[in-house]
């Protein structure tokens, strides 16, 4: 029985090549129909929503942090695809008693590649994963940092705020583009109105996700931020790891170019 090793150093078996699959997160699901497996996958979460001419026609598993089991069983799946910081602890070791469930682990650049072409590998798709994950460093060569380091806070939360912290993935990115995070106490800190005068960022980022910054937010902080940039940044930029990095450089590019212009 072929045996393969995922992120967590896990030994991951499987009798075949999979051809029920079951993704539980989203950037990986994207993933997945990149490398042309559309009709081998057989559940996705809520949250999966690209590519979206495609997703609609596959069964829903409910959301990463609460998945029907039952929904699961139905399908009958002969992989999982998981994540260990987006999904439940306790959901995929119950999982893992019925079906072999591979997990990433995603800190930064290198470990996102790495994840991309070990799921070509245990899903048979080998070749077109090798081109992905060579295509994003290629691309990530394109990349042009800020030339003066900025300090830069990184919200994905309201009520109550909470930021990206270090040993983030979304940290990993903004460090790739020259930025330096003026939020380190921890991996997702609640920041308070005050912490956050007291970071003194020269940048404060409002993600698209998994809150929905909008203008209305802009506003609120450059009462509390004056003499900070604020801009809306989009969540899918910075912290899905999968195939969309393909975008990501071009993008952070452009970020980094509003940037020098304001």
């Amino acid at each position: 029985m072929p045996v393969f090793y995922d992120q967590m150093n896990k030994a991951v078996h499987i009798q075949q090549v999979p051809k029920r699959i079951i993704s539980i997160v989203p950037s990986q699901t994207e993933l997945l129909f990149d490398l042309g497996l559309d009709e081998r996958i057989a559940g996705i979460t809520k949250f999966c929503i690209h590519p979206a001419n495609k997703v609609g026609g596959v069964a829903k598993i409910g959301g990463t942090k609460q998945l029907n089991m039952q929904a699961i069983h139905s399908l009958r799946p002969d992989l999982i695809i998981a994540n260990k910081e987006e999904n439940e602890q306790a959901q995929v070791e119950e999982l893992m008693k019925h079906y072999p469930v591979w997990i990433s682990d995603i800190t930064n650049l290198h470990s996102a590649l790495n994840m991309i072409t070990k799921v070509g590998e245990i899903t048979g798709a080998q070749t077109g994963a090798v081109k992905i994950a060579n295509d994003i460093f290629l691309q990530f060569q394109n990349l042009k940092p800020q030339g003066k380091k900025l300090r830069v806070a990184y919200l994905i939360w309201r009520k109550p705020y909470m930021a990206a912290g270090n040993g983030t993935f979304i940290d990993s990115m903004m460090q790739l583009c020259g930025f330096e995070n003026a939020i380190n106490t921890g991996r997702y800190p609640g920041v308070k109105t005050d912490e956050l005068i007291a970071a003194k960022p020269d940048m404060l980022l409002l993600s698209s996700e998994p809150y929905p910054f909008a203008q209305k937010h802009i506003d609120e902080f450059q009462n509390t931020l004056p003499n900070a940039k604020i801009l809306l940044v989009d969540g899918e930029m910075f912290s899905w790891y999968g195939s969309r990095l393909l975008q990501a450089p071009a993008y952070f590019n452009s970020l980094i170019g509003k940037l020098t212009a304001m």
